[in-house]
């Protein structure tokens, strides 16, 4: 394992029993931006990064029964967390590295990415990967339920030009690994950026 896995896993896996207590009013941000993907029943969808598994539920209801949904994360703590809220009922839970996902090319619809983009050792190639299981035309949604400024706040750091989520920086990205972005906002309460699978 990498030391940048060590890192994360170390970083998450020593909050992943209080992580839901510590946002406890996260879900309707996190339905209103899976809302956004534009899911469908039967839609196959993967929750990149999934954590305790707060996005499952909102997917799960938007691919109907017929849907497929699977949440993969890096730490065994949060899956385990996401275990513990009943959120393993929504979705199967992967144990896996988003750098070299365990699913066939083209087999989704649809990556939804809560917080996970700051987290990526290798940006670029990883949003690769997540192209690779996504069929042309499918979506991309990169999440946090709080924006830039605000995250940067609560931090205590300052933002700065170099941050991957700023748009001059996140459109480039995107592009060159497989993505067009279609869609960009920075709020207080919320970022969201959409991308479709290129052709």
């Amino acid at each position: 394992m990498s030391d940048d896995h060590t890192r994360v896993q170390e970083f998450f896996g020593s909050r992943a029993a209080h992580w839901d207590r510590r946002f406890p009013d996260d879900g309707p941000a996190y339905a209103a931006a899976v809302a956004e993907l534009g899911l469908r029943e039967g839609d196959r969808v993967l929750d990149a990064g999934c954590g305790t598994g707060r996005a499952l539920p909102p997917l799960r209801t938007a691919v109907g029964p017929t849907g497929l949904v699977v949440g993969a994360d890096l730490t065994p703590a949060m899956l385990q967390a996401a275990v513990r809220a009943g959120r393993d009922r929504d979705g199967h839970l992967l144990l896996t590295d988003v750098s070299v996902l365990p699913l066939r090319s083209r087999a989704l619809d649809a990556v939804f990415a809560a917080g996970l983009v700051a987290h990526l050792p290798d940006p670029a190639g990883n949003l690769r990967e997540l192209a690779r299981v996504v069929r042309p035309g499918g979506v991309l949604a990169l999440f946090h339920p709080i924006g830039r400024a605000a995250l940067a706040a609560r931090q205590k750091r300052q933002l700065t030009p170099d941050d991957l989520r700023s748009e001059h920086n996140l459109r480039p990205l995107l592009s060159g690994s497989g993505w067009a972005m279609t869609a960009y906002v920075d709020e207080d309460d919320r970022f969201l950026a959409l991308a479709t699978r290129a052709g």
